[in-house]
């Protein structure tokens, strides 16, 4: 009784959050129904139910397939790239942003790097290729200007990675940052008015109060990061493939895209899905018991 009184007594919160709780289910947990068709042999005429039963076969035929060892593989080294530099890039950018004395050129510096964001894959990818073109782009210009060849960089294999990279980091660098400049926004300024007062230099100060301040909310976003380790960025690394790169960039959802959506082999590609989907719930379990270990349980997504 004591609950229905409250939720009547903060009727409108109770509301707004019956409203997101529905939204979550429906587009969260709804869409799970449709995973049976991993276990199904799914023909459309015959819907979800109708469809015949197989049991693990779609998943036999992943692991047995030849190509999933360099999917695997791809899709990995990628990730471990973009954790180990595009994850711990926008927190330094943010601790920069925030030793900033002029006010007015952090403005500048924020709004400059957020706007990338805004801007499609589409168009990232095409002025990438277009810069770093053999024949007209600038950064070969630049490279005979120095004296050497021109680098052709999209159609030799082994700068693929560090253009998704780079690619990356100028698209997201300014956006991710808004969560670390927040947190940094929230730390105690009683801390460094202390630290100023016992003498401590600026490094200090970062080594010693901001850094240990943001470690929450670090470890929280690197759980989220490593949940997604067999994802990738369709977008971004669709547009920067082509046959000469191929064997570097080939990932699960190119892979997802050509066999699901253009062979309809709907049953694969939703085991693929699901064995992805498998993989990061057993990462973000094993990374935040990692962390609640090494903080003494102080740290953690529960």
């Amino acid at each position: 009784m004591s609950q229905i009184r409250l939720f009547w007594k903060y009727k409108e919160l109770s509301v707004m959050l019956l409203v997101s709780l529905s939204a979550f289910i429906l587009f969260k947990f709804g869409p799970m129904y449709g995973l049976l068709i991993a276990f199904k042999n799914f023909r459309v005429v015959e819907g979800v139910w109708g469809s015949p039963w197989v049991g693990l076969l779609h998943f036999r035929r992943l692991f047995a397939d030849p190509n999933f060892y360099t999917l695997f593989r791809n899709t990995m080294l990628i990730n471990v790239y973009f954790v180990l530099i595009v994850f711990p890039a926008p927190i330094a950018f943010a601790i920069m942003l925030n030793e900033l004395r002029h006010r007015w050129f952090q403005r500048l510096v924020q709004t400059t790097t957020y706007l990338p964001h805004f801007i499609s894959w589409v168009i990232i990818s095409g002025l990438f290729i277009y810069f770093l073109s053999p024949s007209m782009g600038v950064v070969n210009y630049v490279i005979q200007l120095l004296g050497f060849d021109p680098v052709f960089f999209m159609g030799e294999k082994q700068y693929l990675r560090p253009l998704l990279v780079l690619s990356m980091l100028f698209k997201e660098l300014g956006w991710n940052s808004i969560i670390f400049f927040a947190a940094i926004a929230g730390i105690d300024p009683q801390l460094h008015e202390a630290a100023v007062m016992d003498g401590a230099k600026r490094w200090k100060r970062i080594w010693h109060i901001t850094l240990p301040c943001l470690m929450p909310t670090v470890v929280v976003m690197l759980i989220l990061n490593v949940g997604g380790f067999l994802n990738t960025n369709f977008e971004q690394i669709y547009n920067f493939l082509n046959p000469l790169n191929y064997d570097r960039g080939d990932v699960f959802e190119t892979y997802v895209y050509r066999i699901g959506l253009q062979q309809f082999q709907y049953s694969y590609t939703a085991a693929i899905g699901l064995f992805k989907s498998v993989v990061g719930l057993t990462l973000v379990l094993l990374t935040n018991a990692i962390a609640r270990k090494a903080s003494g349980g102080e740290q953690g997504l529960w």
